[in-house]
């Protein structure tokens, strides 16, 4: 009887270096998304508690007044923002950065990815806006565009949008189902104050920066609660596969 030696097999370091690629990557992502929320709420804390006199009121005033270094007035307001450089650096940083992280983000293809990235460029076009015009509340000239504004809208809007589909795109990203469906309320909720600010912005109402905050928080709160659960949530690479090949299967049949 001949005994055969039984071969073992080593894989070579380079072979298994793939296999935690996808999910460095989608924590790249989770981690990206968590700094785009944390650059807003930190330089709208440290311009805040820059403006001393009269100090700054998180519930009565707006956001955009934290941009403006004045000592100026307008709508109602008065506005002396000592760091407006900082505001606006933030609202420069942070749409810019949460577009980077969907961008990042693998196991969306096609429409799906196109669904996510659209609504945050749009949100990221709405910071630059914000940066670079601020919300003086002067009227602009006679068919002047008002960008501050439009820039606005379009970072509320796109981010609340955004949002909610990436909520709704929850197992294609690594996202757990209890926090995409948070984060589908988040952007109704925001939406839905988007709403009610409208209705009230320039009223004088005490609470007008409570209702702002009401429509732009959940912008910030959403990516954050995705990130940290990007970070936290392991999800097969074989799961990754296979959405891209399902998406690749639709995509011809239509």
């Amino acid at each position: 009887m001949t005994h055969r030696k039984k071969e073992t097999v080593t894989a070579k370091p380079e072979t298994l270096a793939p296999v935690g690629r996808p999910m460095m990557q989608r924590r790249a992502a989770g981690a990206v998304l968590i700094l785009g929320g944390l650059i807003f709420f930190l330089t709208e804390f440290i311009a805040a508690a820059a403006w001393k006199n009269p100090p700054y009121s998180y519930t009565y005033h707006y956001i955009s007044n934290l941009g403006v270094h004045g000592p100026s007035e307008g709508f109602g307001q008065f506005m002396y923002s000592p760091l407006a450089w900082v505001m606006n650096t933030g609202f420069f940083l942070f749409g810019i950065t949460l577009f980077i992280g969907t961008a990042l983000l693998k196991g969306m293809q096609g429409r799906r990815r196109f669904a996510a990235l659209m609504p945050a460029f749009l949100l990221a076009v709405g910071g630059v806006l914000l940066a670079f015009f601020p919300g003086s509340g002067e009227v602009p000239d006679s068919g002047a565009v008002d960008f501050h504004s439009l820039g606005a809208l379009a970072g509320i809007v796109g981010g609340n949008v955004f949002v909610i589909m990436l909520g709704r795109l929850y197992r294609y990203v690594g996202i757990t189902p209890k926090t995409g469906r948070a984060m589908v309320v988040l952007g109704v909720l925001g939406l839905i104050s988007l709403v009610g600010f409208l209705a009230v912005a320039g009223s004088g109402a005490n609470l007008i920066g409570l209702v702002e905050r009401c429509a732009v928080y959940p912008v910030l709160i959403g990516p954050i609660c995705a990130g940290v659960s990007i970070w936290n949530h392991r999800i097969p690479d074989t799961l990754e596969a296979h959405s891209a090949n399902h998406d690749k299967a639709e995509s011809r049949v239509s």
